[in-house]
This record gives C-alpha cells, structure tokens and sequence, in this order.
C-alpha cells in the first residue's frame, strides 16, 4: 500500500500536470500580420511627380507629396470577440515616397480576422501626452517629415500637396496646393476635430487567416481621388490651400472613405 506522504505527491503531481494542461491551452499565440496602404488615383497607381489626375471638379494636378497616420489598429473575430493592437505599437506613418512605411506590421493572436478598424489621425490622448512619451514616428524632435505644427501643438493627420494650373501663383512662383488636415478636438477647449474612425470588412476580399509560422497581409486600396470627392467636391481652384480652418473637416469627411479592401494573402 502507498503511503500517505506517497498518495499526496500524487495528487500534487496530477493537480501539477492539470494546470500545466490548462495554461497551455490558453496560451495566447502571436503571428505576424501586415495592413497595406496601397494609394491610387481612381484606377490608376498614384506616381508622385510623374503622374496625371483629374479631380470631380475638374481640376487637373499631380501629386509631390502624400503622408497620413493611422493608429489604434482593431481586429474582430467572426464571433465578435476583438483584438486590439496595443497602443505603443499601433502609430504608423504611411508616407507614399518610402515604400517600407506602406506596411502597418503588428503582432496578433492567431485566429481568423473578418473586420479590421483603425484611425486616420493622432487621438486626443496620445496628442497630448509629455513628449517624453511619444515616440518613432510620433516624436516631434524628428523622423515625422513635418508632420507636427509647432505652432499649434498638434499633429498633422493627412498631408496632400502637388501642382495643379487652376491653383494660384505662389510666392515660389508655382501654382501649388496644400492639404494639410490636423486637429484632435483641443486640449482645454473644444477645436476641430479631424480624427476619423474607419472600418472595414474582409469578408469580400478573403479574411486574414493568421498564423504563426506564416504572413497575413491585408491589402488596402487607398483611392486619394477621394480626398476631393466623397460627401463634399473639393475644387483646388477655390481651395488651393486647406489647413487649420473649418473646410478642414470636410476634406475630413472624404478621407475617410478612402479605404478599400483588395484582398488578403495569407
């Protein structure tokens, strides 16, 4: 017969190998997935310089510059359980000249991902942290490409610039636009507000399937025609220059339905 210091052992080592069993089968594991920004002009691959469009309103530019943020990456399962990208890794600067930066990677758990959401812009608590807090692609001390306004405190959320003849003379002698769209909503008093939430189903495109061992990557159309035309026909002749002022949030408006989803490869 066992003895009872022989029976308890036994016992600690089953009660051992449940929870080593359970903890196992709730471990989380994270994979590799990737979200493109892909820009193109209606159907056409935008080309900075080289490149030429036409807008709704009839205004013919080319493009020299294009630069946005996107933060607070979101993922929902089929079953509505979501996955939220950890704040300090979900600050991306899509700049259209450096094709690397056109990848958003994160880490996520493994799972099959139907929905993915995230934000066009710097939110309000992160504009307002110490400096000392805001890194990468948010320091303002640099590595952002003059995406920050010293001037107002804020950062710029979506910086558009090009030639177009309907543009006005400028004092360099060039008939140039400037979209520069920032604005968080204020500090100690209530200002624009041009941070825009987008979502997006996969469904039609093929979900991200993601596993470890392998890459997922979302592929996002990003139809920049569409900064000139959504819910508001922005003429470049009229408003060759938008920036901090109340027309803002309608340049706002359409860049939030610039996103489309392609597909998925997984």
């Amino acid at each position: 017969m066992l003895g009872i210091s022989a029976i308890i052992m036994m016992i600690m080592l089953t009660i051992s190998k449940q929870e080593e069993t359970a903890a196992n089968l709730n471990q989380v594991i994270n994979a590799p997935l990737s979200i493109e920004f892909d820009n193109i002009i209606g159907d056409q691959e935008l080309q900075l310089n080289t490149g030429a469009y036409t807008n709704a309103a009839g205004d013919s530019f080319s493009v020299s510059l294009l630069q946005y943020f996107i933060s607070n990456i979101r993922l929902k399962k089929e079953d509505g359980s979501e996955y939220i990208v950890p704040q300090d890794s979900s600050y991306f600067l899509i700049r259209e000249n450096d094709r690397d930066t056109r990848f958003a990677k994160v880490n996520v758990p493994e799972g099959d991902y139907t929905s993915l959401s995230f934000v066009l812009g710097v939110d309000s608590l992160r504009s307002t942290m110490d400096i000392s807090q805001r890194k990468g692609v948010l320091d303002p001390s640099g590595g952002m490409d003059g995406m920050y306004w010293g001037w107002n405190s804020g950062y710029i959320f979506f910086k558009l610039e090009g030639i177009s003849p309907q543009a006005p003379l400028d004092p360099g002698g060039q008939h140039k636009f400037r979209y520069h769209i920032g604005g968080f909503g204020g500090y100690s008093a209530p200002t624009i507000n041009n941070i825009r939430a987008i979502t997006i189903d996969l469904t039609p495109g093929g979900i991200a399937k993601v596993r470890g061992g392998r890459k997922s990557n979302i592929h996002l159309k990003v139809d920049i025609a569409k900064a000139f035309a959504a819910t508001t026909n922005v003429s470049i002749a009229s408003n060759s220059t938008v920036m901090f002022s109340a027309f803002s949030a309608r340049v706002a408006d359409n860049y939030a339905t610039m996103f489309r989803h392609d597909h998925t490869e997984n």
